[in-house]
């Protein structure tokens, strides 16, 4: 369906109607193919109106030139539209997500080096040739032209790693250059100077965090008076490490986290909705410490994350993270069907439902 995705003074519109975006995160990497279908269900299924996933450049060009299945974006974007939801793309180039590298090419780091994410040409002119080379699967899904992809992110949490403005604003330019004409955001933590240094003048920006919603969207007030509120990234569990114990996070806290959120009026992408599994050894590694100066800290193969959804495809039962938290946050009219019922999430409608109120396996 053509509609037109914008954004308002304090709300996304549809059409020039309000929505909330409802999304989770499912990376289309960290799923077999054949299981996208099931898993895109089951986020339909928990009352989601939207999928968000992050692009890893270093799958898609292992070798400068040599490009592996870049269509595979496409493909899943499709899927997305054929279950009912929107889509949010975060093309990087770098892409944290726990992946190796954050997702950059080991080609390119090592040509690089410490210009990595700077307006330097010698960064800059691999990242426009792959982006030439990525963005025909975006542009050709965009809502404006019947397809699923609502907005693309600029970067990725630039404002942890650096303040290079006109770098971001180069990318920004790149994307729309490329034919993205649906809105683009930035994503950073609710800290001044990661707002600072991670957001472009003229582009959306959103807050990550995974709890203490109402003082995260009151420092993203502080650097935006205007534009809709929405946490990009809704922690409702956490990555493992090797070594370590699993990371288990209360139920009831993620609930309550997420109701705040909702309470605040704001839009939500729950990370991960979905995790997957980190295949052919590519889980990426921090370092302890606050100024990540401490050992090694290599993930685990599985990204379950403590997701709604877990890693073999099933309901995890007792998640924080379920559609409970959300029924009836709906405001006005569904723009699909025009009706206020059965509409219980805004932006959904009974007439667009592929997979069921139910959680089915």
């Amino acid at each position: 369906m053509v509609a037109d995705f914008t954004v308002g003074d304090r709300d996304f519109l549809v059409d020039g109607r309000p929505v909330r975006l409802l999304s989770g995160a499912l990376h289309y990497f960290r799923v077999h193919e054949e299981q996208w279908p099931h898993r895109l269900r089951m986020l339909r299924a928990m009352g989601l109106n939207c999928v968000e996933t992050y692009v890893p450049w270093d799958r898609h060009e292992p070798a400068p030139g040599r490009y592996v299945d870049v269509e595979a974006l496409g493909r899943f974007l499709d899927a997305a539209g054929e279950a009912g939801l929107w889509a949010i793309v975060r093309p990087g180039p770098y892409i944290c997500a726990e992946w190796d590298n954050g997702g950059l090419p080991y080609w390119l780091t090592a040509a690089v080096g410490s210009r990595l994410r700077t307006g330097d040409p010698a960064y800059l002119g691999p990242v426009e040739r792959w982006l030439r080379r990525l963005l025909p699967q975006v542009v050709a899904r965009q809502i404006d032209r019947g397809g699923p992809v609502i907005m693309v992110q600029v970067e990725n949490e630039y404002g942890s790693y650096g303040s290079d403005l006109p770098y971001l604003s180069t990318l920004a330019a790149l994307l729309r250059n490329r034919g993205i004409e649906v809105p683009l955001f930035t994503s950073d933590g609710p800290e001044d100077h990661m707002l600072t240094g991670g957001s472009v003048p003229g582009v959306l920006a959103t807050v990550n965090f995974g709890s203490g919603a109402r003082a995260a969207f009151g420092k993203l007030r502080e650097h935006r008076a205007g534009g809709p509120l929405m946490c990009m990234e809704f922690w409702c569990g956490w990555f493992d490490h090797w070594g370590a114990p699993p990371v288990v996070r209360d139920p009831a806290d993620a609930a309550d986290a997420l109701r705040e959120i909702l309470e605040c009026g704001a839009s939500v992408n729950i990370y991960m909705a979905h995790g997957g599994t980190n295949f052919a050894g590519r889980a990426g590694a921090d370092r302890a410490g606050a100024l990540h100066e401490g050992a090694l800290e290599p993930g685990v193969t599985s990204y379950d994350y403590g997701a709604p959804v877990d890693e073999a495809g099933g309901r995890r039962r007792g998640s924080g993270c379920s559609g409970r938290s959300w029924r009836g946050t709906g405001r006005g009219r569904c723009p699909r069907c025009r009706r206020r019922r059965p509409c219980w999430v805004t932006g959904l409608c009974a007439r667009s439902w592929t997979g069921g109120r139910r959680w089915t396996r």
